[in-house]
């Protein structure tokens, strides 16, 4: 049932049909948290890998747990900014998937090679970017901060 508002027509929860997320931006905040929570669980995992075996070198395990927190903090903005229909969003999240698409081309060649973690990490990359570029995606994610900052 819709009603009409101020702001045009309004739908059983009072939204209006402007604010509503279109369904492939869900399919974004869905694949994106995905990837939010398999770097935060990597993270942990390299937390106790730290502090229950001896690594052949701390300062290297000390970098690459940092490392990884720093991954998990900025796709936790991604995905806080997605939720909130901001527009530096999608910079930052094609960043992160052309990342991620290279990480999963070098796990499909090479001695170490394993396709299904290189299909894994670059399916996805290549899904979120074709998914941000959408124009209904785009015009839902063009939110700006409507004060400028002063410094």
């Amino acid at each position: 049932m819709t009603t009409a508002g101020p702001d045009g027509p309004r739908d059983e929860t009072g939204r209006s049909a402007e604010t509503r997320r279109p369904a492939l931006l869900w399919i974004v905040i869905v694949l994106l948290a995905a990837e939010f929570a398999l770097v935060a669980a990597t993270a942990v995992f390299l937390l106790v890998e730290l502090l229950v075996a001896r690594p052949d070198s701390y300062p290297s395990a000390v970098a690459i747990f940092v490392l990884t927190l720093l991954a998990t903090a900025w796709l936790g903005s991604i995905v806080l900014g997605t939720l909130r229909g901001r527009a530096w969003i999608r910079g930052a999240a094609i960043v992160w998937q052309v990342l991620q698409f290279a990480v999963g081309i070098g796990s499909l060649q090479g001695v170490f090679a394993d396709p299904l973690i290189g299909l894994a990490l670059t399916v996805p990359a290549v899904a979120v970017v074709i998914l941000l570029l959408v124009p209904s995606v785009v015009a839902a994610t063009s939110a700006r901060d409507q004060e400028p900052h002063v410094y």
